[in-house]
């Protein structure tokens, strides 16, 4: 499972002119189900990013996790996340999960930050041609993948 956690101001995601989903402080999470991918990647994922310390304490110092600012998470569903480029320059995206397990597990992963904490968890919707709109903040961007984690 890979994520693209951004810290953000504000952000909002529409389809088709209708906004669906829009959040102030917190993350926009961009992500991608891979193929193979179990419940055991999202619970593992999501905890990482509901502790992850990157916003500012009183000294301000990356120190503060989601929780502790009272934060809140976007989270779009991305299967570009999984593309492969290993031949030629057009992207292959035979390494993302099926459809349907993509979107249980999407959901899953949303159901893991609010069990984590994160007490608002907005959504895009999931297949859809989105617009997504991002105040970044800093910019803090951080890429994670639990396959390096397996690894590790």
């Amino acid at each position: 499972m890979r994520a693209v956690v951004q810290r953000v101001l504000q952000s909002g995601v529409s389809v088709d002119g209708r906004p669906v989903g829009a959040i102030g402080q917190g993350f926009n999470i961009l992500l991608g189900v891979m193929d193979g991918d179990t419940e055991a990647e999202a619970t593992l994922l999501a905890g990482k990013i509901a502790r992850l310390r990157v916003f500012e304490d009183a000294a301000g110092k990356m120190n503060l996790s989601i929780t502790e600012v009272g934060g809140a998470a976007l989270v779009i569903s991305q299967f570009t996340l999984c593309a492969n480029l290993k031949k030629g320059n057009r992207p292959s995206f035979v390494l993302s999960a099926p459809p349907a397990e993509a979107d249980r597990l999407y959901r899953f992963f949303c159901d893991e930050l609010r069990a984590n904490g994160v007490a608002q968890v907005e959504t895009g919707e999931f297949g859809a041609d989105m617009r997504v709109e991002i105040i970044n903040d800093g910019p803090v961007t951080i890429v994670m993948d639990t396959e390096i984690w397996k690894k590790a």
